[in-house]
């Protein structure tokens, strides 16, 4: 089990979000879609009147002595000394790139999913992959008020209307200050959804700025990190430390956008067939009082179901009802562990509270409690070494995933176990940095 179910669920229940950016559009042409750098070096050299700007603006052995922004404002009023415009100048360039290469994952979910797109891309690409069904949404033109599987938002304009597009300095002013249809759409989409991060750079400044609200919304409603960082390469623990606490994201990290959509397609089927039966068991639970069946929670992949399915109903994990099924949740699995031959219980137990840790910051919440103590029990019955009674697969889920629980109650699970258990695997554990 991974993010990949709760990101499928999400999909299922028709509350996915996808923010994408330039990286999103290179990864669906083969990388021929320019970035902003190369696409502004190519109005330099094709459309400006002066032929040394590209050097000025983006020398080769120095450092630019502008943000692209404040390149593209220059750009802007050297076209404008020839009569050119630079919006619909770049408009016609970024119209040139149709989808292309191997991305038949990506092409199989965007036109067969309902999801939504919140894009700061100009190009029409996503549309084009999604086919029928799909609502193209930017400013500069009148807002659609029918219904589709997707839905496209442009919020930095498109190419459909180049005079709207974010593209000068003065143009991200006015968008990072105004009060519009599409920054209040964002805000919502935001919230309501769980938001998947692809093509971007994690130091990405606009990036940053958008999720701004966000992250505070996140802080103050106990709903769990529901946004998600695809990078194709590597991050180190420090930055997706870093990201987690600032931002509230997840990262899921050396993964390729086709990859992602590979394996996302792969957990759809499960997550569309338990969708309406955990929403209605979470009501079941929450309202009424019940239990889960036992035969339910010997499933690795019901905490899952149960974490998506409250958030799909926008329950807190911090609400009461909730704190007191996972009280119970955690108890029964204890339980479970002590059947004969139940060793994939263990296990099941080690990757429940890692998720959880990954979720959440938990000290000072009214789950710290339990979530310590059944921390301490996983710990005390795995063991590093083959040894009868002891769990070496749950083992190597601490040592191998220690690393996806936030910090914080790294530092909190560390203390509490140093303090309160003498199993050498478990200190040697929450002792790894």
């Amino acid at each position: 089990m991974s993010e990949y179910f709760e990101i499928a669920y999400a999909a299922a229940a028709k509350r996915l979000c996808l923010f994408t950016g330039t990286g999103f559009s290179k990864a669906l042409t083969e990388n021929k879609v320019p970035g902003w750098q190369e696409l502004l070096e190519n109005v330099c050299e094709n459309h400006a009147d002066n032929s040394a700007l590209k050097d000025i603006l983006f020398p080769a052995d120095t450092a630019k002595p502008l943000h692209l922004e404040e390149a593209a404002q220059v750009v802007e009023l050297d076209l404008l000394g020839n009569n050119k415009n630079l919006h619909e100048t770049i408009a016609k360039i970024i119209s040139g790139f149709p989808a292309s290469g191997e991305i038949k994952h990506a092409k199989s979910f965007l036109s067969g999913r309902s999801f939504r797109i919140v894009t700061t891309n100009y190009d029409k690409i996503a549309e084009e992959l999604i086919g029928t069904d799909c609502l193209s949404l930017s400013p500069g033109l009148p807002v659609p008020k029918s219904n589709s599987r997707a839905k496209v938002y442009h919020i930095h304009g498109s190419i459909d209307a180049p005079s709207q597009m974010v593209v000068t300095a003065n143009d991200y002013f006015k968008f990072m200050h105004s009060e519009s249809y599409f920054s209040r759409k964002l805000s919502t989409i935001l919230h309501e959804s769980t938001v998947v991060i692809l093509g971007y750079s994690l130091g990405d400044a606009n990036l940053k700025s958008i999720l701004n609200e966000y992250t505070r919304f996140m802080k103050t409603n106990t709903l769990g990190s529901n946004i998600f960082f695809v990078s194709r390469s590597r991050v180190d623990q420090p930055i997706i430390d870093y990201y987690a606490n600032c931002y509230g994201i997840r990262v899921i990290d050396d993964t390729t956008i086709e990859t992602f959509f590979q394996k996302l397609e792969k957990h759809y089927p499960e997550a569309e067939r338990v969708l309406q039966r955990s929403l209605r068991s979470i009501e079941k639970v929450l309202k009424d009082g019940r239990t889960f069946k036992d035969s339910f929670l010997k499933m690795e992949d019901s905490f899952y179901e149960v974490v998506s399915a409250l958030s799909a109903k926008g329950y807190s994990l911090e609400d009461t009802k909730a704190v007191k099924m996972f009280d119970k949740i955690v108890t029964k699995k204890q339980e479970l562990c002590l059947e004969s031959g139940a060793w994939e219980q263990y296990e099941h137990l080690a990757s429940w509270l890692i998720i959880l840790g990954s979720l959440l910051d938990i000290k000072g919440r009214s789950l710290e409690d339990t979530y310590l103590e059944a921390v301490k029990y996983s710990m005390e019955h795995m063991s590093q070494e083959k040894r009868l009674g002891y769990s070496w697969q749950a083992f190597k889920i601490w040592s191998s995933r220690w690393g996806t629980i936030r910090a914080s109650n790294r530092t909190m699970i560390k203390a509490f176990i140093l303090e309160k258990s003498i199993n050498r695997d478990a200190r040697n554990i929450v002792s790894v940095c």
